[in-house]
This record gives structure tokens, sequence and C-alpha cells, in this order.
């Protein structure tokens, strides 16, 4: 079918060369980004929790990984959650101090139907929209992503960049030519749909609750808008 369509325009004044879309794909050219995301680091920041909190989603920021299991146990403490968690297989997160929150039960892996909360990595977070990048891979099953009620999020301050175009370009430059992750998933918030008599339902088709323990690793320079 393809090659029909490609036949079928060959005489189209519109196609273009190959070698010029290659190059197009090879050195793409990024989009305007808006005012309001490509200001100093910490209003970028601030405005990542604004929108975030916007949209439902739960933030605690911790100042270092080794506080990342304790949080994360308080939380669900908090919401009287269980405290079995399954873990992405990714060094991110499970090479967190877990032994020091002894009353959680951890296991890593892809999620399963009878798991209630996921603990993932996060490529990036968009300031503009208060959205999370989350690539698919051997170490980050993206079912961890969708399958559990509750998803925690491990992330660190200095992924928070302006825009998406920011977030593609980074992802270009970690993976490299021909090998980008088989799936890029952007997320907004937990689950959530107005289907039914215009009333919003969380957890509909994923995720009820989006939690992000926010690791700082910025230094005071960056916060200074240096």
């Amino acid at each position: 079918m393809l090659t029909k369509i490609g036949n079928a325009n060959r005489d189209n004044p519109l196609r273009r060369p190959a070698e010029e879309l290659a190059d197009r794909i090879a050195n793409p050219k990024q989009n305007l980004i808006p005012a309001r995301a490509g200001g100093p680091e910490p209003e970028r920041y601030a405005l990542f929790l604004a929108k975030c909190r916007e949209l439902a989603v739960t933030i605690d920021e911790i100042a270092s990984d080794d506080a990342a299991p304790a949080a994360i146990a308080d939380y669900l403490k908090g919401l009287n959650l269980p405290g079995r968690l399954k873990l992405s297989p990714s060094p991110e997160v499970t090479d967190l101090p877990w032994d020091t929150a002894p009353l959680l039960d951890v296991a890593s892996g892809a999620a399963e139907i009878s798991d209630q909360t996921g603990v993932t990595p996060a490529f990036a977070g968009i300031a503009e929209t208060g959205t999370l990048v989350f690539v698919s891979g051997k170490e980050t099953p993206p079912t961890l992503n969708f399958v559990p009620d509750n998803h925690i999020v491990v992330m660190r301050r200095s992924q928070v960049v302006r825009a998406m175009e920011d977030a593609f370009a980074a992802a270009r430059e970690r993976f490299g030519a021909g090998v980008m992750p088989r799936t890029l998933n952007l997320v907004s918030g937990p689950s959530r749909t107005g289907d039914v008599e215009q009333k919003i339902v969380m957890g509909a088709h994923g995720p009820r609750r989006l939690h992000i323990v926010m690791i700082d690793d910025v230094d005071n320079a960056a916060k200074q808008g240096d």
C-alpha cells in the first residue's frame, strides 16, 4: 500500500528529495518556547510544581536520595495504603536505600494486575504543562505507569525542562539516531474521565493517584537564576 501511495505521488511538485527529508530528521528545528516556560531555573521549577498541582498531582520535595524510601513510606501511611511496592528495575529506583524503610515490601519488574503501587523514574518533567515524560525499556516497563492504582515517581529537580521540545531534544541526545525508545509516554496528572454525567472520576483508565518524590539536586547558583 505504501509503495502504491509513493508511486502515485512520484510527480507531485510538493514531494521533497529523500536527502532533504533525512536532513530535517537529523537536524530538527525547535519550535518557539513560550515565554512563561523560558525563565530562569527557579521560575521554571515553580511553574512545574504549580501546573502539577493543578492536575491533582501531589509532590513531596526531599533533599537527597537517602530520604526517598522514608518519604514514600510516609505517603502510603498517610493514605492508609499497603506498603507493598513494585519498582521499575532501574538503578534510579532500585539503588535507593530501601532498607531504611523496613516496613515496605519491595519487589521489581513489570506491573501485574495485583500490584497496587508502582514506583518509577521519570525521563523529564515539562514546566509548561506539568507533564511527566516516561520512556519504555528493559529497566522502565511502561506497565508500571498505567496498571497500579497508585503511581509514585522518583525524579530530580534538574530533570525539569521548559517545554515538550526540550524533552524530545533530550531523548534524541540520550538515545541517539535510530535507537529511540519504543514508546515515549506523556502523562499529565492521574487518570480521569468525565464521560458519565460530566462528573470527574479518577482512575478511569490508569492510576487514580500520581505522586512525585522530587529530589533536590540543583545547586544554589542555579536556584538564584545565575
